[in-house]
């Protein structure tokens, strides 16, 4: 089905990081004073120079790390911490060698202290979800770099999280396991209406996948562009209007990089 847009599901309000360098004691500063709004069931990707801060944004919205100042909204609460509903997607794959595709999809479910036989029913129906139907068994030594990043997708998926944060999970995989990916990844946003906040450096797999393309700054970050991106799913990469917001885009972080 198409997603419905909805209210804000995420809001970052006058967001500012920083960290403190080991070696020297001085401040550098990541983030600086954000403010961006996405709304529920959108899929939003989110673009910027090299080590911009991209990474260290989604590690806020999940909880993993903590503002210097200002504040991260989930639902309209505060994030205080990690948590089940903002479900995390790495670039790396990140799972157990030693446990199944099946036990590896179960480990989340298990640690919320669902009954086993639930529990995989329940794995048995994200991995149908991800295409992995016939893979229980197996080990990730034993799968390709495009499955084993299904069984992370269906391992998050699988304690139903209300956001999707996905951090360039596709970047490691050759060129057109990516595409497939990114295909297979907006059909499953379709099917499901999960909301998805996605960083990637690559413009045209933004420009592939979102609906709203926010540009970030040089470290420190700030949003310094958002672009709307109405074009019809499938979404064809040699059609002109897509080629035509790729060179956009590509100019934005052209400028931005000489800046």
């Amino acid at each position: 089905m198409d997603v419905e847009n909805g209210g804000p599901v995420v809001e970052l309000r006058s967001l500012y990081k920083s960290f403190t360098e080991k070696k020297t004691g001085r401040e550098l500063q990541v983030l600086d004073h954000l403010d961006l709004e996405v709304r529920r069931g959108r899929f939003t990707c989110v673009v910027g120079p090299s080590g911009c801060g991209k990474t260290t944004l989604l590690r806020l919205i999940g909880g993993l790390e903590a503002p210097s100042s200002g504040e991260v909204l989930f639902e309209g609460s505060k994030v205080r911490g990690p948590g089940p509903e903002r479900g995390m997607v790495f670039q790396e794959y990140a799972l157990f060698p030693w446990r199944t595709v099946l036990r590896n999809v179960t480990f989340g479910l298990s640690l919320k202290g669902i009954p086993h036989r639930e529990a995989g029913a329940r794995a048995d129906e994200y991995l149908e979800t991800v295409g992995l139907t016939g893979y229980e068994d197996l080990y990730p030594r034993e799968l390709s770099g495009g499955m084993k990043q299904r069984v992370a997708i269906a391992r998050t998926l699988a304690v139903q999280p209300r956001i999707l944060l996905m951090d360039e999970p596709f970047a490691s995989l050759d060129a057109q396991t990516r595409n497939g990916m990114q295909e297979f990844l907006v059909q499953l946003w379709r099917r499901t209406g999960t909301s998805i906040i996605f960083v990637t450096h690559s413009v045209d797999e933004a420009v592939f996948m979102g609906q709203k393309i926010v540009g970030l700054s040089k470290r420190p970050a700030r949003m310094i562009k958002t672009f709307e991106n109405d074009l019809p799913y499938p979404r064809n990469r040699t059609a002109a209007e897509f080629t035509g917001l790729r060179a956009r885009i590509l100019e934005y972080l052209a400028v931005e990089m000489l800046r």
